[in-house]
């Protein structure tokens, strides 16, 4: 968290700034909804997704950020709040972040609908606002998140997923938000021609980012979930791709089928997590996350230096070199 906090370290007057309005955009007439998202908000993450906001749009040589920056990473946090409430649904999770999860205090038919709400509450503060190309980035981002887990979910059916089809996957399911929000920094103070090439630059920590989520699930350090997990849920990831596609009929045979129908099996995924250590599968995907990594940063070169610029290329090295 310490890295985090430095990296936050310029933009520290915003984002406190920030926490206040977004508790404000939350508010509701209705005492229960209240209630829970103060319960929210008291347990905010590290924050990423408002500070690429900040970071892009200062860097980008505003130094008094409008009201309309303050908005467009108040629409992401909502709008990714709301995605995470239904993923918890979805997933049948009872925690996120160490504590329990709204469906695990509320049950799911609360917790889906608090997900609603977040989510026009975040449509209504750009609507409200008129900032309709902000909402068009974030309306675009959750379309996208939408498909990359229904493309998922039809291609674990089969475990048929090649390194394209991998990639576009997580591109949207989650590149695709790191993406908006630096798209939203550039936008939200007018910096038109500047929109594009920060959403690029999003999307590719948004894919070094997920490699990394992948890596975890082969073991690490002080790591969020227990090792084996995305096999457990037939996730198939960019280590076990790249070991299937350097595997014989064989291996491949065995190594579909432990991952279709002995995934419960802890000795069977331990065996599949060693398989895919000795192929090199480990090490091809760290190689492919710092590639990204290194094409993000170029996207930086052309702005002159400054402390936000120092503090995105911080916060590229810190997706990668995270220990959870």
């Amino acid at each position: 968290m310490k890295k985090v906090e430095q990296i936050k370290q310029p933009i520290a007057l915003e984002m406190e700034l920030f926490e206040k309005k977004f508790s404000l955009s939350m508010k509701s007439k209705v005492p229960l909804l209240n209630r829970i998202t103060h319960y929210i908000v008291n347990r905010k993450g590290k924050q990423m997704r408002p500070m690429f906001v900040f970071l892009v749009a200062k860097m980008l040589g505003k130094e008094h950020l409008n009201d309309r920056t303050y908005r467009g990473a108040a629409v992401i946090e909502l709008i990714h709040t709301a995605t995470l409430v239904h993923d918890d649904v979805v997933d049948e999770s009872y925690r996120r972040r160490g504590f329990f999860s709204l469906n695990a205090l509320w049950k799911n038919k609360i917790a889906v609908l608090v997900g609603d709400f977040l989510l026009s509450k975040g449509l209504l503060l750009s609507i409200d606002n008129e900032d309709f190309d902000l909402l068009q980035i974030i309306s675009v981002a959750v379309r996208e998140m939408s498909e990359g887990e229904l493309l998922q979910i039809e291609k674990a059916r089969k475990l048929d997923i090649t390194e394209d089809i991998y990639f576009e996957i997580i591109r949207q399911k989650t590149a695709t938000l790191i993406a908006a929000c630096c798209a939203m920094g550039a936008c939200a103070v007018h910096a038109k021609e500047d929109i594009e090439p920060m959403r690029k630059f999003g999307e590719l920590i948004g894919l070094a980012f997920q490699i990394k989520d992948d890596l975890f699930d082969y073991g690490s350090k002080k790591i969020g979930k227990p090792t084996g997990i995305d096999i457990k849920e037939q996730k198939m990831t960019l280590p076990l791709i790249y070991a299937l596609n350097n595997a014989t009929q064989k291996e491949k045979s065995w190594l579909i089928n432990s991952v279709k129908n002995h995934n419960k099996d802890k000795k069977r995924v331990n065996e599949v997590i060693t398989f895919v250590k000795e192929r090199g599968g480990l090490d091809y995907a760290v190689s492919r996350m710092i590639e990204l990594q290194q094409e993000a940063l170029v996207y930086l070169d052309k702005y002159p230096d400054s402390v936000y610029k120092e503090s995105l290329v911080e916060m590229v090295t810190y997706v990668i070199e995270r220990n959870k």
